[in-house]
């Protein structure tokens, strides 16, 4: 058997010795000689992966390192195909990225940045000031957050949060308690996210999920509130975004991900007041793959199909 795995993450396991490993990442052109593997493992998020997979017919498995394998599962392939996807494998790493974002936000690291490269002790952000005020948020202890988009990765973001003071409540498609927090559904949205001090939003890409950080969504935030996405970009309303805090409607709003990646140069977004960018940078590095992607290669190659774990496209 032979599979095609990335060039990079570096695994951090061992592949069976009688398996032919070839490293190709998905965004080459495959050689000839290698169009015959039966396994491949990418990470399966943008669309010109469709041109990956065209290049691969015997395959009959892909596993993304992804957990959200958004242009993978909108390509076009055999019915036999089964994708599975990177299920916990970056719990971990988003929600360490999305605390840091929160807090960076909350505890005015930006200006912080911006006064020692001008050589400047900033006294204004030491001085002594309530835990909690009004109209800024300035710490995750105590405050309300919530996280909409409530699956695993949410859940984990709601732990880390909790671990530090936070008060957390999720929004998800069915209401109840989930992973010891309370869950409520996106048409109670509004009201749960009228007194919240962080918005968090971890959302996957589909069509009902497009610009769903709207400006009426924005509008019914308090003025101090902070809004963090984690998720996907086109979840965002960017021009309602980009209002909200050059009006000082929302307190300040830190995104890892855009709708045009890479974002260009002259997009505004990289000028708007009280906006932190990261590019796309709190996974990338998965978490514990190895016991997953092993167990899922036992059960192929023994043609355990319903043993596969975190399946998100089964064969027809």
């Amino acid at each position: 058997m032979k599979i095609i795995i990335p060039q990079t993450p570096a695994f951090d396991f061992e592949l069976p010795s009688d398996i032919e490993v070839v490293k190709i990442s998905e965004h080459e052109t495959v050689p000839e000689e290698h169009r015959d593997a039966e396994v491949a493992i990418l990470w399966g998020m943008r669309p010109t992966v469709q041109s990956f997979v065209d290049q691969l017919p015997n395959v009959r498995w892909f596993q993304t390192l992804s957990a959200g394998p958004d242009g993978l599962l909108r390509s076009t392939m055999r019915d036999d195909v089964v994708i599975t996807n990177g299920l916990h494998f970056h719990d971990r790493p988003v929600a360490e990225h999305t605390l840091g974002l929160a807090l960076a936000l909350a505890r005015e690291l930006p200006a912080a940045l911006d006064a020692q490269r001008d050589h400047r002790w900033a006294s204004e952000l030491g001085r002594a000031h309530p835990l909690h005020e009004e109209h800024r948020v300035t710490t995750v202890v105590g405050s309300k957050v919530v996280v909409w988009g409530f699956g695993a990765i949410g859940q984990q973001i709601g732990r880390v949060f909790a671990a530090c003071g936070s008060n957390v409540t999720g929004i998800a498609q069915s209401a109840g308690q989930r992973a010891g927090f309370p869950v409520v559904t996106a048409d109670k949205l509004t009201e749960t996210i009228s007194d919240c001090d962080i918005l968090v939003m971890v959302l996957p890409n589909t069509d009902s999920t497009v610009n769903v950080l709207n400006a009426e969504v924005l509008a019914a935030l308090p003025s101090r509130a902070l809004v963090v996405n984690v998720g996907r970009g086109t979840t965002v309303d960017e021009d309602a975004l980009m209002a909200a805090l050059r009006n000082g409607d929302i307190g300040g709003a830190a995104i890892d991900v855009v709708k045009d990646e890479p974002l260009p140069e002259d997009s505004p977004l990289w000028d708007t007041p009280n906006l932190l960018i990261t590019p796309h940078s709190a996974g990338g590095r998965p978490d514990g793959m190895g016991d997953l992607i092993l167990h899922n290669l036992e059960a192929f190659r023994h043609g355990r199909i319903d043993d596969m774990r975190a399946v998100v496209r089964s064969p027809k």
